[in-house]
């Protein structure tokens, strides 16, 4: 299957498919919350249109990047989340890079988003559709974020089949600037465990699907072709 990697400022045309990549840390922690029992979890495109859905919706939560703030019920933590409890639950997702990234291509015909936690299921999903050429989006360090890169092209490489060794791609991620400053505490709502939690490949067995749903983004967790059951 063809496939092409590009970063947010590259966007200049619908893509039939998109795979919208953030490793460290919106599309790992979207992961995590679906695996705590969240129902779906809606994509804002500003802090101020994530409080006002909040507002308008009497029981969603609402979660960002950076540091805890008014009106926010979670950060973007994988190592914070991964206690929580979203039984049943709508999230509101706004970050930096990585919701930026799927607003960006919602209106393609197939969105996914993505990290090394869900990479496996997302190629399966991929090769079950078979639509076409798939456009990688690269949402850190507009497009040169080499966790976000290394994670893109191993499922590039899962396109073809499972036999693919995933240490290389896991140890340039590791090697990132993203890791090094989460590491060091550079950023702000992180865990010592974010890292670590963020490298975890095929931690989980779905794929992650963003569709228009009247005026909003959803993304919901979605079962792969061939993923085995956990």
């Amino acid at each position: 299957m063809d496939h092409r990697f590009v970063g947010i400022p590259e966007l200049t045309t619908v893509p039939r498919v998109a795979v919208v990549v953030d490793v460290m840390r919106a599309f790992t922690v979207a992961a995590w919350a679906f695996s705590r029992g969240a129902e779906r979890i809606v994509l804002a495109p500003t802090v101020d249109e994530a409080l006002a859905l909040k507002e308008r919706h009497p029981g969603w939560l609402a979660l960002k990047d950076g540091a805890p703030a008014a009106g926010f019920d979670a950060v973007n933590s994988p190592g914070q989340l991964r206690t929580r409890d979203f039984a049943g639950r709508t999230l509101v997702q706004k970050t930096t890079a990585g919701t930026v990234g799927a607003l960006a291509v919602a209106d393609a015909p197939l969105v996914l988003c993505a990290s090394f936690v869900v990479a496996g299921p997302t190629a399966r999903y991929l090769r079950g559709e078979a639509i076409g050429p798939v456009t990688f989006v690269v949402t850190g360090e507009e497009g040169r974020a080499d966790e976000d890169l290394a994670c893109a092209q191993y499922i590039g490489e899962r396109l073809a089949g499972e036999g693919v060794d995933a240490a290389p791609y896991v140890h340039r991620a590791r090697n990132s600037r993203a890791a090094a400053e989460l590491d060091a505490g550079m950023r702000s709502g992180c865990h010592p465990d974010d890292v670590e939690l963020c490298l975890e490949v095929d931690r989980f067995p779905f794929a992650m699907v963003a569709r228009r749903e009247d005026s909003l983004t959803v993304l919901r967790p979605v079962t792969a072709p061939g993923t085995p059951a956990r």
